[in-house]
């Protein structure tokens, strides 16, 4: 039977971080856009009132809520800024190839770290190895009881605040996916040099730097699984769990957007009588909602798979890919109903469409979903 009630348990987590959205995040989402600030104090309140990396299991000092209950969280913070849903949720991107792949002791140590409110960040991508990550020319030797890390990371959401990062980099000779490995590398390790703030067109409150590592030495202890050359699959692995997350902030983001149109077609009057009565605009507010509702629905459907244990590689990039291109299209469209007021940025519309259109590019893009769902489709023929 298929079920699509949520628990009195899972309302409750949904009004709270609702109301959060409305106190803490929407009265502040401007400032923070136009003056590019970190959001540090929300983000503590955020972690004190329980509604961030609220996955990571109690045994390591989490809520070991279920995936489930963190997509509905985020849609909520999406919904109050799309910058802040990323910044808070970098964290768990990286925590997620040590949940999948790292040892008791690495779960212990660095998933408690970030328990107590620590930041982690995920250190992946590089200038010549985005979406192609098998690209990655970062490396890793052993010598001794220490790996010598050297490489370039760009991109990385939450680096400057970051007291561990998980770094991908390659370990043996063979090119592509059979030589990367995974480190868990403390931030304030000698060699680590930290770029400047990157100025982007949209969530400016979510602070992305690159990263270069020089000479870094790592504990051979912190080699994710103490296994090399399996890096590749730990980090593939970890984003089934995580695009259910960014997917939510896409649908949040998209909702935002939605209420705010609607409430403003309702005031905005052309022609004698509000633009809501115009059926040009009560048709795209009614395709605005129905996307919505389907790209919600395959964000659930991804997340309760993740916890069934079951693979959900091809709903993860549904979910991903649909959310994320929607969520341009229904910003879009909110700025269209604005109309001058839109194309301004003193009215929200314009910060959540700059805010839309990354969702389209990290933690995969909205073609390489699309490669995936091809490849993992063509498996069943």
């Amino acid at each position: 039977m298929v079920e699509f009630n949520l628990s009195e348990e899972q309302k409750m987590l949904q009004q709270l971080a609702s109301e959060f959205a409305d106190q803490e995040i929407i009265p502040n989402a401007e400032k923070w856009e136009k003056e590019s600030l970190f959001p540090k104090e929300t983000i503590q309140k955020a972690r004190e009132l329980g509604i961030l990396n609220c996955t990571i299991p109690e045994k390591y000092g989490g809520l070991g809520l279920s995936y489930l209950d963190e997509v509905i969280i985020n849609e909520e913070l999406g919904r109050g800024d799309p910058g802040f849903a990323t910044i808070t949720g970098v964290t768990m991107l990286a925590c997620h190839p040590v949940l999948s792949g790292g040892t008791e002791e690495q779960k212990e140590e660095y998933l408690g770290r970030v328990s107590s409110g620590k930041v982690a960040a995920y250190c992946v991508t590089e200038p010549g190895a985005g979406s192609d990550v098998q690209a990655i020319k970062s490396n890793a030797y052993l010598d001794g009881d220490e790996y010598v890390l050297n490489g370039s990371k760009m991109w990385i959401g939450g680096a400057r605040y970051a007291d561990w990062f998980f770094v991908l980099a390659k370990t043996g000779e063979i090119n592509g996916y059979r030589s990367l490995s995974g480190f868990i590398v403390d931030a304030n390790s000698e060699g680590i040099e930290v770029g400047k703030k990157e100025e982007k067109m949209g969530q400016r409150c979510s602070d992305t730097r690159g990263v270069t590592f020089t000479d870094v030495r790592i504990p051979k202890e912190n080699l994710v699984g103490l296994q090399e050359n399996n890096g590749w699959m730990n980090a593939m692995n970890a984003f089934d769990y995580s695009r259910p997350m960014l997917a939510s902030h896409a649908v949040g983001n998209a909702r935002g957007a939605m209420e705010e149109a609607w409430k403003y077609s309702k005031q905005r009057e052309t022609f004698g009588k509000p633009i809501f009565e115009h059926q040009s605009v009560a048709f795209m507010l009614a395709d605005m909602s129905t996307k919505i509702e389907a790209a919600r629905l395959l964000t659930y459907k991804a997340a309760s798979m993740i916890d069934r244990g079951e693979k959900a590689t091809l709903m993860a990039a549904h979910a991903k890919r649909y959310a994320a291109d929607i969520g341009m299209e229904i910003t879009t469209d909110a700025v269209q109903i604005f109309g001058g007021y839109g194309y301004s940025e003193e009215f929200p519309a314009a910060r959540r469409m700059r805010g839309a259109k990354i969702y389209q590019i990290f933690g995969g893009s909205s073609q390489i979903q699309k490669m995936i769902i091809s490849r993992e489709f063509n498996k069943n023929f």
